[in-house]
C-alpha cells in the first residue's frame, strides 16, 4: 500500500497467460458439441462457426471477468448449436420473408441455448453474459417505443423466458415489455407448448410456425414443408415456393420492370421451371451419365488438377497459410446488416437495374433459343404424332403413333463469377459489379445454368498477421507472399439465388476491400470448379488492375505477383478444361488473358458480361451443329 502522502499508484499486474484458459474453453466446446475433432481458434475478428471450425474472440492482455464470461458463453453457444441444431431441418421448416425468417432464426437460437442453460447452471451464466453484452452494444436500454424495438429479439426473449424461467437481462431494457401484451394475446396459447417440444427441433419448429401464423407474420406450415427432401444437397435446402410467391418475385425483377413488352414474353411458368432447374438440380441427377465402372459419381469426368506440380515449376512461395481464410458472407456479417447493405446497393443503382435487366433478358432469350429440343417418335404414349396419321387412313389396323419431347444436356453447365474485392474497386466499380453479378446469376439460373459468385481480397493492409510472424522470425530473405488471404463465397453454385441475394450487399461494407492477389484467387476458384460434376465449367474474372500487395512486393521483385498470375492463367488456358475469360475495368487485361475485354467505365460492365457469356454459349452451339449435319447426311 502506498505511504501517506505518496503519489505513487499501485502498478497493475503483468500480462496474463491465457493459454490455459484457451485449452479449457477448447475442451469444453468439444465436450458439449460431442465432436472431438472440432477446431477452436481465437482471433481479433467476429466470432463465427464454419463446419468443424469455431472462431472465438481473442482475450486482451489483462482480461476482465466479464470478458472471460463472454468468451465462455460464445463457446458454449456455438457448441450447443453444433450439438442440438440440424441445419437441414431448420432450412426445411424456415418460413418465407425476411421478418418471419429473422424471428424463426432467433427463436431457434433461444431453444438451443435454453437446452444448455437448463442442464448446467454455469453455462446459463455464461450465455446470460453474452446476451447482456449484445444488448449493451446495441443500446437496447435507450429504446422506449414499440416501433424501435425489434420484434425478433422480443420473441426470442419471451421464448427464452418460457423455456428457462430466466428474466431478460437488464441491458435488454423495455424491449420485451413493449411487445409482451401483443405476444401473449396473439401467440400465448402456442407458447405454452414450446417447453414440451424443446428437445425435438422439428416439433418445436412446427409450433413456432404456428406462432408466426397467429401473429400474421408468416403462413402456417404446409404438409409439403414438413418432410425435407433427401435428394437435395445441404446447401440446397429450400422449399418449393408457392405460385403466389413466384409471381411476387417475378414482378420484382428489374429487367421485367424496364424491358419492353416483347422482351418479357417468357411466361411465368417457363421462368419458374428454369429457376428450379438452376437452383434445385442435385449431383444425383447428373450422376446417371457416369460410367458404370466409376466408384464415385462424376469420377470418370473429373480431370486431373493442373496445379498439382505447379509450385515446383514456378518461382512462387507463400510464407505462411496459417492466417488465410475461406469464408461465407454470412460469417462476415450478421443478417440485419446484410439486409441493410443490400438495400443500400439497390438504392445506389436503382436506375441501372432496368438497363441491366434488358441485357439479361436478351441473354436469356439467346440461351433459351440454343436449348434445341429433340423428339422421340413411335411411342405408345405422349403427344399424338399428326405426321403419321396417314398410316391409319391407309391401314386402320395400324396403332396410333405418339411422340415425346426431350431436353438436351445444355443445362449441365456451371459458371463462376470471380470479383476483385480490392480497395481500388471501391465506389462505383464494386457497386456495378455486385449488381451485374446478382442479375446475371438470376438470369442464368432461369436457363438451368448453375452460378457461383466469389470474391477475393486480404484480411489486412500491409501484411497483417503473416507479416508480424515474418518479423518475429527475423525477416528471412525471399519470404514470398506476405499477407493474409480472404476468399469470400457470396453464393455457392448449389445455393438458389433467392437465398444468396442479400449476401452481395456485403461488397458495400466499409473496410472489406483491401489488397488483391489474383493468382492464388484464380487457383482457388478454378479448383472449386474442377470439383464440380458439370460437363462444362466457365470462370469469369472481373478486375480493375494488376495484382498488388504492398507487403509482398516490398520484400520480393516488383513483378512477383504479376509473374505468378501470368503462369496461373497460362496453366488454366492450356491444361485445364475450365474455360477462362476476363473483364478489366479501366485496366487492359487482354495482355494476360486470351479471351478478355477491357471497358473504360464501370457502367459498361453489364453489357460486357452478358456479351462475353452469350458469345461462349454461341460458340458451343455453333461447334455442335456441323457434327449434327454430318450425322444427318
Amino acid at each position: 500500500m502506498a505511504a501517506r502522502g505518496d503519489n505513487l499508484r499501485p502498478k497493475p499486474g503483468g500480462v496474463v497467460d491465457v493459454e490455459p484458459f484457451r485449452r479449457a474453453v477448447t475442451g469444453c466446446v468439444r465436450a458439449v458439441s460431442g465432436d472431438a475433432e472440432v477446431e477452436v481458434s481465437f482471433a481479433n475478428e467476429r466470432p463465427g462457426m464454419t463446419g468443424e471450425r469455431i472462431r472465438l474472440p481473442e482475450l486482451s492482455k489483462r482480461p476482465t471477468p466479464s470478458e472471460v464470461a463472454v468468451t465462455r458463453g460464445l463457446g458454449d453457444s456455438m457448441a450447443l448449436r453444433k450439438a442440438c441444431h440440424d441445419a437441414r431441418v431448420h432450412a426445411t421448416m424456415s418460413p418465407e420473408g425476411a421478418d418471419a425468417r429473422a424471428i424463426f432464426d432467433a427463436v431457434e437460437q433461444a431453444r438451443v441455448e435454453a437446452i444448455g442453460a437448463n442442464r448446467m447452471r454455469g453455462m446459463a451464466q455464461n450465455l446470460d453474459a453474452v446476451l447482456s453484452e449484445k444488448y449493451t452494444k446495441a443500446n437496447f436500454g435507450a429504446i422506449s417505443r414499440q416501433a424501435d424495438a425489434p420484434l425478433a429479439e422480443a420473441v426470442a426473449l419471451i421464448v427464452r423466458e418460457k423455456l428457462t424461467g430466466q428474466a431478460p437481462p437488464a441491458s435488454a431494457g423495455k424491449v420485451l415489455d413493449l411487445w409482451r401484451d401483443y405476444l401473449e394475446d396473439k401467440a400465448g396459447t402456442d407458447m405454452t407448448g414450446l417447453a414440451g417440444t424443446m428437445n425435438d427441433q422439428q416439433a418445436f419448429a412446427r409450433v413456432v410456425r404456428h406462432m408466426l401464423a397467429s401473429m400474421n407474420v408468416a403462413e402456417d406450415l404446409s404438409d409439403e414443408e414438413i418432410e425435407p427432401d433427401d435428394s437435395e444437397t445441404p446447401e440446397d435446402e429450400d422449399q418449393p415456393r408457392s405460385d403466389e410467391q413466384e409471381d411476387t418475385e417475378s414482378q420484382e425483377e428489374a429487367g421485367d420492370e424496364a424491358a419492353p413488352a416483347e422482351e418479357n414474353q417468357t411466361s411465368d411458368e417457363e421462368m419458374d421451371e428454369g429457376e428450379m432447374d438452376g437452383a434445385e438440380i442435385s449431383d444425383d441427377d447428373l450422376a446417371d451419365d457416369d460410367s458404370d465402372d466409376s466408384e464415385t459419381p462424376g469420377e470418370t469426368r473429373r480431370p486431373a488438377d493442373p496445379f498439382t506440380d505447379f509450385n515446383e515449376k514456378v518461382d512462387y512461395t507463400v510464407f505462411t497459410e496459417e492466417f488465410d481464410e475461406t469464408i461465407t458472407a454470412e460469417e462476415l456479417c450478421d443478417e440485419a446488416e446484410l439486409e441493410r447493405l443490400r438495400a443500400f446497393l439497390d438504392k445506389q443503382l436503382a436506375h441501372l437495374q432496368g438497363a441491366v435487366g434488358r441485357l439479361a433478358n436478351r441473354l436469356q432469350r439467346r440461351l433459351m433459343a440454343q436449348q434445341n429440343r429433340a423428339w422421340e417418335f413411335d411411342l405408345e404414349e405422349g403427344y399424338l404424332d399428326s405426321a403419321r396419321l396417314q398410316r391409319i387412313i391407309i391401314d386402320p389396323m395400324q396403332p396410333l403413333s405418339f411422340k415425346r419431347e426431350k431436353d438436351t444436356t445444355f443445362r449441365d453447365t456451371v459458371v463462376t463469377l470471380l470479383i476483385d474485392n480490392s480497395g481500388s474497386m471501391r465506389g462505383r466499380p464494386i457497386t456495378v459489379a455486385a449488381t451485374c453479378a446478382d442479375i446475371l446469376a438470376r438470369t442464368l439460373e432461369r436457363c438451368g445454368v448453375k452460378v457461383e459468385i466469389l470474391g477475393f481480397t486480404t484480411k489486412a493492409w500491409k501484411g497483417g498477421q503473416s507479416r508480424e510472424k515474418w518479423l518475429a522470425s527475423g525477416k528471412p530473405q525471399s519470404p514470398g507472399r506476405l499477407n493474409d488471404l480472404r476468399h469470400i463465397v457470396y453464393k455457392a453454385a448449389d445455393a438458389p439465388w433467392r437465398r444468396a441475394r442479400r449476401n452481395l450487399g456485403l461488397m458495400m461494407r466499409e473496410g472489406l476491400l483491401k489488397e488483391n492477389i489474383d493468382g492464388e484467387a484464380l487457383i482457388w476458384a478454378h479448383n472449386r470448379l474442377l470439383g464440380r460434376s458439370e460437363q462444362r465449367r466457365i470462370l469469369m474474372m472481373i478486375s480493375d488492375g494488376a495484382p498488388v500487395d504492398d507487403s509482398t512486393l516490398s520484400v520480393n521483385p516488383g513483378n512477383y505477383l504479376e509473374r505468378h498470375l501470368r503462369a496461373v492463367i497460362e496453366q488454366i488456358e492450356t491444361r485445364s478444361p475450365v474455360e477462362l475469360l476476363a473483364i478489366g475495368i479501366g485496366h487492359d487485361v487482354t495482355r494476360y488473358y486470351r479471351r478478355a475485354v477491357t471497358i473504360v467505365d464501370a457502367d459498361e460492365l453489364a453489357g460486357a458480361m452478358t456479351e462475353q457469356l452469350a458469345s461462349l454459349f454461341a460458340d458451343e452451339s455453333t461447334s455442335r451443329r456441323p457434327a449434327g449435319r454430318r450425322r444427318a447426311g
